[in-house]
């Protein structure tokens, strides 16, 4: 391989119609489907020839952008935007979902927002703001500290530039999902991983993992489920996984200057209160919010709390 090239996502060997659980999402949700805003997928080409994926849902102009986190994808905000009624834009970052990969395993904020602010300039540019999770939530923190042209509000979901640190020990029962992204990258069955998955997912339902976990597997030719996403595994170095430490981010805090909410899940241990301090610390004008009965994954545990935020603050 040349110094970055840009490979393709998996092939999925059991192809399935993704926006057929729309309407299983819409009815948990308690929402009449189809609505105004039908989602379907399209392709951005960047300039440097990387490929991202993304949902469109809806005709008119994205009102807002979501990020996902780590190893999840576009599908991740599903029940929120279907509940949110807004025509929006969901991206699968760089080595998620669809989107290309990158060869040599760099899936750090700083190289997602220059990515992610050119789909935004394309398809989204007049959008009322970017909603990012985790790792969704410290692009958009960098994206909201140099491109406040694209981000005219931010909302960061359960992340700060301290959630990486080194000194921090979670047990994999505070981890939830995310203890399986260091886990085996593939599994027997649809069933094995959906046993370990609900069992990490204390606050979902057993239809909802289930849909989640379809668009998030892709079925092998020998019969074996793996994850659709590339976060530099055992056969990368570690030079690809220098990405994960966020605390530089800190000066990214204080440069912002557009309206900021961080939401924090009232059962995660993700951000501590002395990082919600020191955000406030560098932000003050900072909206916090903490949302009760739910983990690190906020738009999967609580999505109607959720919307009810998003919706008083864009």
């Amino acid at each position: 391989m040349s110094a970055l090239e840009f490979p393709p996502a998996l092939d999925d060997a059991e192809p399935y119609d993704e926006f057929a659980l729309v309407a299983e999402t819409a009815a948990a949700m308690s929402v009449a489907w189809p609505g105004p805003h039908v989602p379907r997928r399209a392709s951005v080409t960047l300039g440097s020839g990387q490929m991202l994926s993304v949902i469109r849902w809806g005709d008119s102009d994205p009102e807002v952008v979501f990020l996902h986190g780590g190893g999840q994808n576009a599908h991740t905000w599903d029940s929120v935007i279907v509940a949110l009624g807004r025509p929006a834009l969901a991206i699968d970052l760089p080595g998620h979902g669809h989107s290309d990969r990158r060869s040599d395993g760099n899936y750090g904020p700083w190289e997602n927002a220059i990515a992610v602010a050119e789909v935004i300039e394309r398809v989204a540019p007049s959008a009322a703001g970017v909603v990012g999770m985790s790792l969704g939530g410290a692009t958009t923190t960098r994206l909201a500290a140099t491109r406040a042209d694209l981000v005219r509000r931010a909302v960061i979901v359960d992340v700060t530039p301290s959630v990486n640190d080194e000194g921090r020990v979670m047990t994999p029962e505070q981890r939830g999902t995310v203890a399986l992204v260091s886990g085996p990258p593939i599994y027997e069955s649809f069933e094995a991983v959906f046993d370990v998955t609900m069992a990490a997912s204390p606050f979902r339902t057993e239809p909802g993992v289930r849909r989640g976990l379809r668009h998030n597997m892709v079925r092998l030719p020998d019969g074996r489920w793996r994850w659709r996403y590339d976060l530099g595994g055992a056969d990368r170095t570690d030079v690809s996984r220098r990405w994960v430490d966020f605390t530089p981010m800190w000066d990214d805090v204080d440069t912002i200057t557009v309206p900021t909410m961080l939401m924090v899940g009232g059962e995660s241990v993700f951000v501590l209160p002395e990082d919600v301090d020191e955000f406030r610390r560098r932000l003050p004008n900072v909206r916090v919010e903490s949302v009760p009965g739910a983990g690190h994954a906020i738009q999967s545990d609580q999505p109607a709390a959720m919307v009810a935020l998003l919706d008083d603050f864009l």
